[in-house]
C-alpha cells in the first residue's frame, strides 16, 4: 500500500471514489472508516496497527467537521481536508468544493504526499 484514506460518515464516500481514482492510476490505496476514536482505542496495538501502519506515513483524512484531534492518526507527515474556517454561506455542493470535500481533492492531496504530479 502507499497511502491510506481516513473518514468518518459521510466522508468515506469521498475516499472511496478517491480510492478508485489512484486504483485506475496505478496507485495503491486503502480506505478505512473511522467512526469512533474510543472504540478504535479499545482494540489491540496490534489490531490498531493493522489497521493504521505505523511504517505508513502517507495518510489523507477527510473530515467535514473539526478535525481536532485527528493528528494522532494522520500523523506530522499526513494531510488533512477539514473545515478550518465556520459560517460559510452557499450552497453545500459549492461549498464542498471550495473547501476541497470532492473525492478528486482527496486523490490530489494523496498523489502530492507521494511526489506524483496531477498528470502523472
Amino acid at each position: 500500500m502507499q497511502v491510506l484514506l481516513l473518514g468518518t460518515g459521510s466522508e468515506v464516500h469521498l475516499c472511496v471514489d478517491a480510492y478508485e481514482q489512484l486504483k485506475s492510476e496505478g496507485i495503491k490505496a486503502r480506505v478505512v472508516s473511522m467512526p469512533s476514536w474510543e472504540l478504535f482505542e479499545e482494540q489491540s496495538q496490534d489490531y490498531r496497527e493493522s489497521i493504521i501502519s505505523p511504517d505508513l506515513a502517507q495518510r489523507v483524512l477527510v473530515e467535514q467537521a473539526s478535525t481536532l484531534g485527528w493528528r494522532k492518526y494522520v500523523g506530522l507527515s499526513g494531510r488533512t481536508i477539514g473545515m478550518r474556517i465556520f459560517w460559510s454561506s452557499a450552497p453545500l455542493k459549492d461549498l464542498q468544493e471550495k473547501f476541497g470535500f470532492t473525492h478528486q481533492a482527496v486523490a490530489r492531496e494523496a498523489k502530492e504526499l507521494l511526489g506524483k504530479s496531477e498528470n502523472e
